[in-house]
């Protein structure tokens, strides 16, 4: 008997790496002759360097940068076992946390940090030995990857951010220039986008065209408009709604300046689905870097081989904090029961479960359970995450094996 446990986190509680050995052990309970493995999984939000460092058994490294007020500070990023794919979680730079302790300056704000982290990346040696620019591998956590390999592919994770300045500080500390009327650099920032009239690429850093990116969005909102990036979530990173129209208008003219670079129509870029996220992260990555904008769940489903996991399962468990119908739009939950072999059991455990039978059956799921074993707080909950889950999947399996 073949078992996949590939849940996401649970927010809070879990690390998805912490549920999936839970689910493995209330399996192996049951079912200890089960050939049984442990995939976590996350869907390109907060989570997934984590995730996938768990699955591919390499160290975290960290780098020196700046958050998305400028300020000195340490960062994380992955390396896949061959050292060819880099995995970059943009928040640990111009995350909202990160800068939490400050009073939010959405017009200020930028993701320069976010392109160090990349810089850091393309250059990084392939070994877990610190490097001139300050990079170390965290010790003790994982494997080394591969001597000498050179990053390939970025998979950039762009969630939580506290910016909205179109990916434009990513391009600028990767060598780009966005210059005004007069050829002076603009102020970072979104503050800037306004007065770009040009843009240079003389000084771009020699590998950012060579390795293939991608970038994990999680919403479909366009770039500009009422269901924009500075209208839908510049009022989480503080923006009034003077300075939401003046982001709009700035991301607009962004947009026009790129396509004059590119030879695209400004539509192209304004009107694209996800080009939204995260300030318009991929606004400047789609277009000067040729960047491809995917699900997060699809990206991380393709990095750590989710399809050929499954493949042969008689049973799979997943699981998030809350099951309700977003958990059914490409979330973590719908990337797995979606790819689940034709008669496998697909069986979700989650902290809450709101939806109906009805809908857990349409979307590909035989059955979903809460591990709440009663009347608790949600404090409760969160602190015995993990053994609930654990003895919920055994009872799970107890009543597959036997039906």
């Amino acid at each position: 008997m073949r078992i996949v446990c590939a849940p996401d986190s649970f927010k809070g509680s879990v690390s998805a790496a912490e549920a999936a050995a839970a689910l493995a052990a209330g399996a192996r309970q049951v079912c200890p002759d089960a050939e049984i493995v442990q995939l976590p999984f996350a869907d390109g939000g907060e989570g997934t360097l984590d995730a996938l460092l768990a699955v591919w058994g390499t160290s975290a490294r960290r780098v020196d940068t700046v958050d998305a007020l400028g300020r000195e500070a340490s960062a994380r990023y992955g390396l896949s076992p061959d050292g060819r794919t880099a995995v970059i979680e943009a928040a640990e730079a111009n995350g909202l946390p990160q800068v939490s302790d400050a009073e939010l300056q959405p017009l200020r704000a930028d993701t320069y940090g976010v392109g160090l982290i990349a810089r850091a990346a393309l250059e990084q040696p392939g070994t877990s030995r610190a490097d001139s620019m300050g990079q170390s591998a965290e010790v003790g956590q994982g494997a080394e990857v591969e001597q000498g390999a050179a990053v390939e592919e970025i998979l950039l994770c762009i969630g939580g951010s506290a910016t909205t300045d179109g990916g434009t500080g990513i391009l600028r500390a990767l060598g780009a220039e966005f210059l005004d009327e007069n050829g002076s650099p603009v102020p970072a920032g979104g503050q800037g986008l306004a007065s770009i009239a040009r843009v240079e690429l003389g000084g771009l850093h020699p590998r950012a065209r060579e390795v293939r990116w991608r970038i994990a969005v999680d919403v479909d909102n366009p770039l500009t408009g009422p269901r924009g990036a500075a209208a839908v979530f510049g009022p989480q990173k503080g923006a009034s709604e003077q300075q939401i129209q003046q982001l709009d208008a700035g991301l607009q003219n962004l947009a026009q300046a790129l396509a004059a670079v590119t030879g695209a129509q400004p539509e192209d870029y304004t009107d694209a689905q996800g080009f939204g996220a995260a300030g318009g992260i991929p606004l400047s990555l789609v277009s000067l870097l040729g960047a491809e904008v995917v699900p997060g769940s699809t990206m991380v489903a393709d990095a750590v081989g989710l399809k050929s996991a499954l493949a042969q399962a008689d049973l799979v468990l997943t699981g998030e904090g809350r099951l309700d119908s977003q958990s059914l739009g490409g979330k973590v939950v719908d990337a797995v029961a979606s790819r689940a072999p034709e008669g496998a059991g697909v069986v979700v455990i989650a902290g809450a479960v709101q939806l109906s039978p009805e809908q857990t059956r349409a979307a590909g799921i035989t059955a979903a359970f809460s591990i709440a074993p009663g009347a608790a707080s949600l404090e409760q909950l969160q602190a015995d995450a993990a053994q609930l889950i654990e003895h919920t999947a055994a009872q799970v399996c107890a009543v597959f094996v036997r039906r």
